[in-house]
């Protein structure tokens, strides 16, 4: 009698092939391979999310805690020009010169425990952030600072004729911020501060910055020596650029402003040149430099607040940035101070309070220096 399929009855099994049964248990292992398989996928891939998260986020902490910032609002309270309600805003640029940091041999000087406001620009941003309007403030403008309280609650009296970088001598950042606010009556929404060491790493980063001088500059005491031509200034030699006052000009704070109009230019040239925002390292390295080197205000205090403002001025080309000195004159009394053209001034705080370009007016017949075409972007 023959023996009964072991694969039950009407299913008849082939000789030299396996069975229904084999057949059904070969397709239960394919899934279980297949659903093992998966499950190694996905926790491998929930590891490189996890492994490059944990990486990501190292690199933000690391960034976010090279991060100085001040709380500018805190410390100037309530009584402050209105925000503007049609989507621009204004930033407070200072360039410090204080002694501390690295910053000795640059500035010159001793570490005293001071700083000077080198630098000062009002940068505004139009509302769509396609275009933007610079408006420099002579460090040497003669002004009426106001009553101020600095970031640690020190409060600093009112002083009549002083010059307008002591604000920030006096009470620091906040303290230049509410002196900007008490000549402009404009509200300032940030605040971002660079040192010399600061900026000179950052040029470095970018691998130079290219200009054209159209005469020779030379000024000992910024230790610049650049013949007419163009030149890739690395950052040594972009801090004598924008720090020379004796080399061009008039030797006035006015001609220096100038030269840092200019070479701003050439900067943002190079920025959108070198492709920072498309090189993942390239950014990084910036930002790692950028911000173990800048003080911002609490507002932009983060890695997220800083990349997300940096971003926001990408569409800004060099053709779109309108850069003027605030409308001065020379102060008859001393060759070495300037005094507010008010009238004239108030045409350039009146055009950024509505968001507009500024008028040519508000310029001519200022001291506006004579040193505007001795460099220009590449």
């Amino acid at each position: 009698m023959a023996a009964e399929s072991t694969q039950g009855p009407g299913i008849p099994e082939e000789p030299g092939t396996a069975g229904p049964r084999h057949r059904a248990e070969g397709r239960r292992r394919r899934r279980r391979d297949r659903r093992t398989g998966l499950r190694v996928m996905a926790w491998t891939a929930a590891g490189i999310v996890v492994l490059g998260g944990t990486g990501a986020g190292y690199l933000y902490f690391k960034l976010n805690g090279n991060i100085d910032s001040v709380d500018i609002d805190q410390a100037l309270g309530t009584d402050r020009p209105e925000k503007a309600d049609n989507g621009s805003e204004n930033i407070l640029v200072l360039g410090s010169d204080t002694r501390s940091g690295g910053n000795e041999e640059l500035g010159g000087g001793t570490d005293d425990g001071t700083a000077r406001s080198d630098t000062a620009m009002i940068v505004h941003v139009h509302e769509g952030h396609r275009r933007a309007s610079v408006v420099s403030i002579p460090r040497d403008t003669v002004v009426d600072r106001p009553e101020c309280t600095d970031t640690e609650g020190g409060t600093h009296p009112a002083a009549t004729g002083v010059m307008f970088n002591s604000a920030y001598s006096t009470g620091g950042a906040a303290c230049a911020v509410k002196t900007v606010e008490s000549i402009t009556d404009l509200r300032m929404d940030h605040y971002l501060e660079i040192d010399f060491a600061g900026f000179q790493k950052l040029i470095d980063g970018l691998g130079g910055v290219e200009v054209t001088t159209t005469e020779d500059i030379e000024d000992p005491e910024s230790h610049l020596d650049l013949k007419a031509g163009t030149h890739r200034l690395d950052g040594e030699q972009a801090l004598g650029l924008v720090r020379t006052r004796h080399g061009v000009g008039d030797g006035s704070d006015l001609g220096r402003i100038q030269l840092q109009q200019a070479f701003l230019k050439a900067l943002l040239q190079q920025v959108r040149e070198v492709g920072v925002f498309t090189s993942p390292k390239k950014l990084y390295d910036l930002a790692d430099t950028a911000t173990k080197t800048v003080t911002t205000d609490s507002g932009l205090g983060s890695v997220n607040s800083l990349m997300s403002f940096a971003g926001g001025l990408k569409g800004i080309s060099p053709a779109r940035m309108q850069m003027v000195t605030m409308p001065v004159r020379y102060d008859p009394a001393d060759a070495n101070r300037v005094l507010l053209e008010k009238d004239k001034a108030q045409l350039v705080w009146t055009a950024l309070k509505n968001d507009e370009p500024i008028p040519g007016a508000a310029t001519e017949g200022t001291a506006a220096g004579q040193a505007g075409d001795v460099v220009s972007a590449s």
